[in-house]
């Protein structure tokens, strides 16, 4: 059976002194469940490795919750690596986050099959000693020559673009890595259990200020 990181409780208020807004009522339920998976309160130290999923609308704040775990990932002397499909996602998603990080004292770095030769291996090598906390990027992540030095918390973004062994790929970089996914696809209840049954689930059901109401259609 496999040991979970574990990781002691932490205070994510320096991390919302950061935003420019408040998180909603739903996000901060969601990130109260990631942090009870990562950090058990009863020291139990055989603990499985978080496996969950959180599923919201497309602008319900999924990413913030991804933050948070990332965060408590690397307040706690473990790396985090954050996997999107697209080349484009995952330069936002750095360009939106570098600077919180930087703030709270954290390295972030950015990984694509774009990043130039010079700078891969700059970046491979500080992954490799610990250097680099947070790494966000696309299936370059899970090429053999990516090593971490510690990871504790595999995140992937838009998990539905990802195959099954890709995903699996990423939270192999260790011996035991808490396991987040994301995704703003909608399945019925019935079908959720059968597709997200090894996963626990973290409904984002509450829209920000101001976000326009999301129509689904079939």
């Amino acid at each position: 059976e496999q040991i979970a990181p574990v990781m002691q409780d932490t205070d994510v208020e320096p991390l919302y002194s950061l935003l420019s807004y408040a998180p909603t009522g739903a996000q901060r339920r969601a990130i109260n469940e990631i942090s009870a998976d990562l950090c058990p309160k009863n020291g139990n130290m055989t603990t499985k490795p978080m496996s969950r999923i959180i599923v919201g609308d497309v602008g319900s704040g999924k990413t913030l919750c991804a933050t948070a775990s990332a965060y408590i990932a690397c307040k706690n002397g473990f790396q985090c690596a954050l996997m999107c499909p697209t080349e484009i996602l995952a330069f936002q998603h750095y360009e939106d986050l570098f600077p919180i990080f930087e703030g709270l004292g954290i390295t972030c770095e950015l990984l694509t099959g774009s990043t130039p030769a010079k700078a891969k291996r700059e970046i491979l090598a500080r992954l490799k000693s610990g250097k680099t906390q947070f790494v966000i990027g696309t299936h370059a992540l899970i090429q053999a020559n990516v090593e971490f030095d510690n990871l504790g918390l595999a995140i992937t973004d838009e998990q539905h673009r990802f195959g099954a062994m890709q995903r699996a790929k990423l939270s192999e970089k260790n011996k035991a890595v808490h396991t987040l996914v994301m995704s703003a696809t909608p399945i019925p209840r019935t079908l959720s259990f059968m597709m997200y049954g090894d996963l626990d689930i973290s409904l984002i059901d509450e829209m920000p200020p101001g976000r326009k109401r999301v129509s689904t259609y079939v």
